[in-house]
């Protein structure tokens, strides 16, 4: 039984980071390039908000994925950091990307939409 499991799993190579503290200091210095971006980021786009609330959220969103442990998780979301910051360096996203990925909790929330036959007619539904 224990040969079966064996030969089940399999050896999965990592994307870029051959260990934890290679992929830590992948995190970090993708963090500090865009604690340095953020200043032109903001004269650049002129967005709503100062650069101290968009370094505060830069550490929400970088705590907000401290717990992972996986190395192929944390270089997957390293690369798409890596496009993020470049697209925002070519000025391929506009104010309302940043503004919808860096504070969309400031989005007002959906209402609930109806799911009875009498509701969705009054609506204007399907």
């Amino acid at each position: 039984m224990a040969s079966n499991a064996v030969r089940i799993t399999r050896q999965v190579k990592p994307l870029i980071s051959s260990t934890p503290e290679d992929a830590r200091v992948r995190v970090l210095s993708l963090y500090k390039a865009w604690y340095r971006h953020i200043p032109y980021m903001c004269k650049d786009f002129d967005v709503q908000v100062n650069v101290d609330q968009c370094r505060d959220q830069l550490r929400r969103n970088f705590k907000k994925n401290a717990h992972l442990k996986d190395i192929r998780v944390i270089d997957m979301l390293v690369v798409k950091g890596q496009s993020d910051l470049k697209e925002v360096v070519e000025h391929w996203q506009q104010v309302p990307h940043i503004m919808e990925k860096w504070f969309q909790k400031d989005k007002p929330t959906e209402t609930e939409k109806p799911k009875d036959f009498i509701s969705k007619f009054l609506n204007g539904l399907d």
